[in-house]
């Protein structure tokens, strides 16, 4: 098994994304990049802990490749725009890829290359160190399937999970 930590905006879009990825073993929606130790999501909303929402993604790289995790990451968000998905602003929505080890960023580094043929020079994500990841509460885990109907679901992550099923139909489930 493989581990990305990732931030793409809102945590709930990555996880309905990856939730229905082939080869993703498990999907955690959290906190990283800060200097408050067990943030809470109202601490996070503040933006006073230095932490974004991210998601860590755990997947069996015999099923889907490191490079296909990660060219889905830059479709289902734009890296352009800094510190914001469309209506959702602060640092805590940023574009990031926190990586664990020396081959993380090497994968990281080539995928946002890679993106560049999609988004252009203008693309914003930080590729940084995993210094500490924090599980979010648990109404935040599977948001999506247990929320179909609220309004966020229903106007922003169903968009973003079909975008991601019209690009890449072959590895959803």
């Amino acid at each position: 098994m493989e581990k990305f930590t990732l931030g793409g905006g809102c945590f709930w879009c990555l996880d309905a994304v990856y939730r229905n990825v082939i080869g993703v073993e498990s999907s955690i929606a959290g906190y990283a990049g800060g200097h408050t130790p067990n943030p809470t999501y109202e601490q996070v909303c503040t933006i006073d802990t230095g932490h974004a929402e991210v998601l860590q993604v755990e997947f069996n790289p015999s099923v889907i490749s490191a490079e296909q995790i990660l060219d889905i990451f830059f479709t289902l968000h734009d890296p352009t725009q800094l510190n914001r998905q469309g209506a959702d602003v602060g640092s805590q929505y940023r574009s990031s890829m926190m990586y664990e080890n020396e081959d993380q960023k090497l994968l990281f580094e080539q995928a946002l290359e890679r993106a560049k043929d999609i988004w252009g020079e203008n693309i914003v994500t930080e590729i940084v160190p995993l210094d500490e990841f924090y599980e979010a509460e648990g109404y935040h885990q599977d948001y999506f399937a247990k929320n179909p109907g609220q309004g966020y679901c229903i106007a922003v992550v169903s968009p973003k999970l079909a975008k991601v099923r019209s690009g890449f139909s072959e590895l959803m489930r």
